[in-house]
């Protein structure tokens, strides 16, 4: 964790900025970000019937939805290179007990300490990981019809449609709650936070074994 003091233009004092993100993985949020992006506004479109005949160009939806999907992946293979991305990965895949005890706190609107990441931004990364390889998974099946069965194309379509659909509100929700919070906004666009927002949403963050 590194910390650097920078001069604040507002008070005369100095504040304390925490290295939160690097570079490779704000570039690896931002290119996953944008891809997904692009595969649910195209959704929008193709299933929308309003959206879809002010577009009138459906096959050019369906190619640019295919390939966004597909590489949508891209990303996050390329991200397997940073140490500080693999990291990360691994402080997501872990659920300790201070998670429970801010899923609780949650529930009752009492604040709790998490580590880098708390228990809600880790269900959220476990989703969006799992949804990429189903979505991925099931939009293969429909992109080739030919190579399944017709009862298993019937299943990957009903997966594929809900499971984006339930993924997309996930989203708005990620979303809605990011534009509640302008710091955790500055650490991926810049890569750093100040130690007093760091202290106060994630208090364990500097502990050995976060």
């Amino acid at each position: 964790m590194k910390i650097i003091r920078r001069p604040d233009s507002a008070p005369p004092a100095v504040e304390a900025l925490i290295r939160r993100f690097t570079v490779a993985e704000r570039w690896i949020h931002r290119g996953t970000a944008a891809l997904l992006g692009i595969t649910m506004i195209t959704a929008a479109f193709l299933y929308i019937p309003l959206l879809a005949e002010l577009s009138g160009r459906r096959d050019l939806l369906v190619t640019v939805h295919k390939w966004a999907g597909i590489t949508s992946l891209i990303p996050l293979a390329a991200g397997l290179f940073s140490r500080a991305f693999r990291m990360d990965l691994a402080r997501l895949n872990r659920f300790g007990p201070y998670d429970r005890g801010w899923l609780r706190g949650t529930l009752r609107r009492r604040d709790h300490p998490s580590g880098k990441f708390n228990a809600g931004q880790k269900m959220f990364a476990a989703l969006t990981g799992g949804a990429i390889l189903v979505m991925t998974g099931t939009g293969l099946i429909m992109w080739f019809p030919r190579l399944t069965p017709l009862v298993t194309r019937t299943g990957a379509t009903f997966v594929h449609d809900w499971g984006a659909l339930l993924f997309g509100v996930a989203v708005i929700g990620h979303i809605w709650m990011a534009s509640n919070d302008p710091e955790a906004r500055r650490g991926l666009r810049t890569g750093f936070v100040s130690r007093a927002w760091a202290k106060r949403h994630h208090a364990l963050w500097e502990r050995p074994d976060e």
